[in-house]
């Protein structure tokens, strides 16, 4: 009987010690560093405005996620239409979402109003309020990226199911809501 002995691999191993080595020395030099206060790091890590920020930020993550989850979705659908005008529209709000910077991104919507002076009936500045600037800047960012994830997840779907669910007299968006987005969830979520 013949005996599997594993490949010896020193460079892995040699590696590996070199990243935990210099792992240790950074926190060793965190931990020994004299411009870091560390009792004023622990003094003020629950202040209550770290954790009205924290909770902010955990909220403002929430809402973006949201927003660009279900307008992700519609992008998707819309990239994979057989219209022109619906793909070209879908392909058009992807390449300047992705192409611009978040920054860039988050400072328009935060000063639209030196483009627009009102929205409808009403002040842009009573609208567009700091947090309600970011939730739509970060939401429609996410989107074009959440959009092409769907699409991708979309795609991975046989096109045999599709070809079912019509066979079966259920319409495209039907069966898009039934039977292709559910199985797509295997691909997007990960």
């Amino acid at each position: 009987m013949t005996r599997i002995v594993p490949r010896r691999r020193p460079g892995l191993w040699l590696a590996s010690a070199v990243v935990v080595a210099l792992g240790v020395a950074l926190a060793v030099s965190l931990f020994r560093n004299p411009n870091i206060d560390h009792a004023a790091v622990a003094q003020f890590q629950f202040a209550p405005a770290i954790l009205r920020g924290l909770r902010t930020t955990v909220i403002l993550a929430l809402l973006a996620g949201a927003v660009g989850a279900g307008l992700g979705t519609l992008l998707a659908v819309m990239r994979l239409s057989t219209s022109p005008i619906l793909r070209t529209a879908s392909f058009g709000y992807t390449w300047i979402f992705r192409g611009t910077p978040l920054l860039v991104q988050i400072l328009i919507w935060g000063n639209l109003a030196l483009l627009f002076t009102t929205l409808g009936p009403f002040d842009t500045n009573a609208v567009m309020t700091p947090f309600v600037a970011s939730v739509v800047a970060l939401g429609l960012n996410e989107a074009a990226y959440m959009g092409e994830i769907v699409r991708a997840g979309i795609l991975a779907v046989d096109r045999g199911q599709h070809d079912a669910a019509v066979a079966l007299g259920m319409s495209r968006a039907l069966a898009m809501r039934r039977i292709i987005l559910p199985q797509a969830l295997r691909v997007i979520i990960p």
